[in-house]
Order: C-alpha cells, then structure tokens, then sequence
C-alpha cells in the first residue's frame, strides 16, 4: 500500500498535498460552531458520488423515470440504501447550509472585508434549493409532479417576468417531458458547476 501511495505522489502530488491539508494547524477559537460549511462539503460530495450511481440507471424519460426509480429502490442490490444516502444527505446539506450562514451572520463574520463570502453563502443557499427542487421531480411519481406544477407556478407569479421563468422552467405550458428533462439536466450538470463557483471546492 505504502508503495502505491508513494508512486501516486510521485505521480500527482495528491498525497503530499492532502498531508500538508490535514497537518494545517487550526486558528484559536475555532470549534464544533464552525464545521458547518465542511459538513456541507462533505455532505455535496456524498450528493455528488451517489448521483453517479444512480444516473448509471436512471432513465430521465416519462415512459421509464418511475419504473427505473422502482427497480432502483427495490430490485438493484444495495440501490435502496444508495437513494436513501443521496436524500437524506440532501435534506442534511439543506440544514447544514442554512446552519452555516446563520452561524457566519451571528458571528458577524460577513462584515468588512469578508462581504463577498456573504453574498457568496446567500448564492450557495439558492443553488442548493434549486438542488433540492430539481431533484424532487426526478422520481416521476404523483408527489413529485404535483409539487412541480405549484412550484413553477410560483415562479409564474413572479411579476413582470413570471410568465417567461415559469416557461423556461417547464419548457411549455404544462409539466410534462421536456420538464423532466430540463429538470434532470439542471440537476445533474448545470448546477454541480454553479456550486462548485460560488465555493464548494
């Protein structure tokens, strides 16, 4: 083992470099107030491997999305518990970032000069809604679909422009297929990116 490590360092400078990462002395003061934006790191990366998991037989279609939601769940080994860890550490993100900025505004740490990891943490708190709202869709089942229809009908009240985001959104008048696949296109690519600029890296 200590052979292949050391050939990957030599390779990349991966090991080193996590080495240095881990060895980095913590700040006085720092304490369990502050794990929050780790937790939500660590919390998008479980989010992020087992989304690749589940997209190996996901089908984002109206005729197979319920059906290979079904098979994932109940007949692919290990699958059930593979959904349960991508949803409960969606709804774990969603506290832990909203923990985090509660945290970093009771500490006053978004004052001068750090205004711009504010606004950075109030942007990371909408991609990470749009997370949870594009992924409520994805199972295709009566839940997820009704919950679409009143959620871009919300964004339709929107004024001046409500009409245009909800049609963007739904890609039509109604929510249908090329919603689902919007959907799962926002979900799965667009906004891993978005994430990954405002600071989750």
């Amino acid at each position: 083992m200590r052979t292949i490590l050391h050939w990957i360092d030599e390779q990349t400078g991966m090991v080193t470099l996590i080495q240095r990462f881990m060895e980095e002395p913590l700040a006085q003061g720092v304490g369990y107030p502050h794990v929050f934006g780790s937790l939500a790191l660590f919390m998008f990366i479980v989010q992020m491997l087992t989304g690749i998991l589940l997209m190996t037989y996901y089908s984002p279609s109206p005729d197979h999305a319920y059906d290979t939601v079904q098979f994932i769940t109940y007949k692919l080994p290990f699958g059930s518990f593979v959904r349960g860890l991508h949803h409960w550490t969606a709804t774990g993100m969603m506290v832990a970032v909203g923990l985090h900025l509660l945290q970093v505004f009771l500490w006053g740490a978004y004052k001068k000069p750090r205004q711009i990891i504010w606004v950075l943490g109030v942007l990371l708190l909408m991609v990470t809604l749009g997370f949870s709202f594009t992924g409520y869709l994805l199972p295709w089942d009566q839940k997820a679909y009704w919950a679409t229809v009143v959620g871009t009908n919300i964004a339709g009240a929107i004024p001046w422009f409500g009409d245009a985001v909800r049609g963007l959104l739904r890609g039509g008048s109604g929510v249908g297929a090329i919603t689902l696949t919007r959907f799962f296109a926002i979900h799965v690519a667009i906004l891993p990116v978005t994430a990954d600029e405002d600071g989750l890296r």
